[in-house]
């Protein structure tokens, strides 16, 4: 993300400089991990830059931030049109935004009393974040040695910064082994989900996914492509998955906001399918990019045009 001081970035309500942007060393988020956040993607589209599902996003950090007892200093509202904003002031086009709602500094015990909380909306350039190609030859993933965090230990269902330090453990070990991604399993050894991303098998024309009870964040992605293959007449089961399932699967692919729709091609050394991305991910991948690139009418209730 450039920083040429013509950058601005979103805090509280107002527009700073990227270069005014700061929180102190002593703030209570870069010591606990108190802070939950949000990934959101705008696209260019025929009637302009256009931010997908931007609502269905806000109303998650709010959740988020009430799952976390993280008090919010502005409205949903304030955070809808400051997403917007921080593209236009920016003069951006298709691109990544990363609201943040944090405790700062404050006194630093465990207990957060009195710490106030900082909510800043960044928005910069981002392609495709598994690699150059991944979302057309797909990538190769292996089974983490680190487990999900469990929903009785965190709420699994909100995005807590301090929580991805799971991520972090599983696709440090993916990259050192020589993979793109991580796959974790959840405490009872079922498939959950990537570092950052869901999970989706196609078996036998059908799409299966694991539920909540796997300690899934329900992504926004997620529904989406649920939503587009019932359109389709493809059926999606919600249900535990084993390990093993996804070496038979007919295809695997990832969701989510940053990974848009990527094919997986290995799990392993096992190949899936042949190899290469399959036709049911083909179909819904390139019926999501229609939809998020504003060539759906049908959909057009889930952008938000800037």
């Amino acid at each position: 993300m450039a920083g040429d001081g013509k950058t601005s970035i979103w805090w509280n309500g107002k527009l700073v400089p990227f270069a005014d942007a700061k929180t102190h060393v002593l703030s209570h988020c870069l010591h606990y991990g108190t802070g939950v956040f949000e990934g959101i993607r705008a696209y260019e589209t025929p009637k302009g830059v256009a931010v997908f599902r931007l609502q269905e996003h806000v109303d998650r950090l709010f959740f988020s931030a009430k799952a976390y007892r993280i008090p919010m200093p502005v409205t949903p509202k304030q955070v809808f049109d400051g997403c917007r904003e921080v593209i236009r002031a920016n003069d951006l086009r298709a691109c990544y935004i990363r609201p943040l709602a944090f405790l700062g500094h404050g006194p630093l015990g465990v207990f957060p009393k009195n710490v106030p909380t900082e909510v800043v909306i960044a928005a910069y350039p981002w392609g495709a974040y598994l690699g150059e190609g991944s979302l057309e030859k797909g990538i190769r993933t292996t089974i983490s040695s680190w487990t999900r965090l469990h929903h009785a230990s965190f709420p699994t269902a909100a995005k807590g910064s301090g929580q991805y330090l799971n991520s972090t453990l599983a696709v440090r070990e993916a990259r050192e082994k020589g993979f793109e991604e991580a796959i974790l399993l959840d405490r009872n050894g079922n498939v959950a989900e990537g570092s950052g991303e869901n999970l989706f098998l196609v078996v036998k024309g059908r799409l299966v996914t694991p539920g909540i009870d796997s300690s899934i964040l329900p992504g926004i992605t997620r529904d989406s492509v649920i939503q587009i293959a019932k359109a389709f007449g493809i059926e999606t089961e919600v249900r535990s998955v084993s390990r093993g399932e996804l070496y038979g699967a007919d295809e695997l692919f990832f969701t989510g906001t940053a990974a848009e729709v990527t094919p997986i091609r290995e799990v392993d050394g096992y190949v899936i399918g042949e190899g290469r991305r399959g036709p049911v991910t083909e179909k819904l991948q390139t019926a999501f990019f229609r939809t998020v690139k504003g060539e759906d009418p049908a959909r057009e209730a889930w952008l938000a045009r800037v």
